[in-house]
This record gives structure tokens, sequence and C-alpha cells, in this order.
């Protein structure tokens, strides 16, 4: 989170707690650990990307086959209200709405929102309710993060 509050031009405005789940594709990993933070910043998407990119390799990230174990995972889930396709970047992420790991943290932050050209995102998560998530009790405002 400190990271990313000091990205250029860029600001943390909310962020949730954290969910543990279990991992998606890629099975034979330990639980992820995830959160949504909301950010206000004046980067371009791509350019916003291509930091949290530079990121997760700071934090030792990997690509070595598809959803394999990962140190940090760090995606552009929307920008406002773009709707955006072009190689290495789709915005809003493709899988979002079909993930309760990415949609109760958003939710948490921004009750009301909407997932451009689909709809509310609180309708997709109700579709989700087979998903195991739980909330830890820790936050990282505990842990003293950004």
């Amino acid at each position: 989170m400190q990271a990313i509050a000091g990205l250029p031009q860029t600001g943390v405005v909310a962020r949730s707690g954290l969910y543990r789940s279990a991992p998606v594709g890629y099975l034979d990993q330990p639980d992820f650990i995830n959160a949504v933070v909301k950010i206000e910043t004046s980067l371009a998407a791509l350019d916003l990307l291509q930091a949290l990119l530079a990121l997760e390799q700071e934090n030792g990230r990997t690509r070595e086959f598809p959803n394999s174990p990962r140190t940090l995972d760090l995606d552009v889930l929307l920008y406002g209200d773009l709707q955006h396709h072009e190689h290495g970047l789709t915005v809003p992420h493709p899988q979002m709405h079909n993930r309760a790991f990415v949609l109760q943290p958003l939710l948490e932050i921004a009750p009301d929102c909407v997932i451009p050209g689909m709809g509310a995102a609180v309708k997709f998560l109700q579709q989700c309710q087979d998903q195991r998530l739980e909330r830890l009790a820790v936050s990282l405002v505990d842990k003293g993060g950004a």
C-alpha cells in the first residue's frame, strides 16, 4: 500500500480489509491474501499498469506459468468509467465479476460500485456465494500500512 501511495501523481483514497481466498486455476499453492484499494491518479491507465508491474517485480514476482504462485499480484480492476481493451490491459478487469475475492473487498470500500458496461458489482457478488472467502481480523492499518 505504501508503494502504491508512493507512485508518481498517485494517492490511496480508501483500502479494504484483508481477505483470504483459495487459489484459482493452479491449486497446488497456499491461499491468497486479497485487498482492494481505491486510488486517485493522473497516470494514464497503461502507465499505471506498468508502474504496478514494476512494483510486483521489485517484490520478487516471477511469471513461470499462468496462475503460478506469486509474491504479489497487482491488477487494475477499474479506471473510472473507462472500458478499454488492448494487449496487456483490459478494464474493467475481465474476470473481476466472477471473483468474490475481488468483489467483496471492492464493495467494502465502494458499496455502490458499478462495473462499466456490466452493472452493479453487488449483483455479481451474489453469484459468487459458493467461493470460500474469509475476512481477516488484522488490517493493513493495524500493521502500519499506508
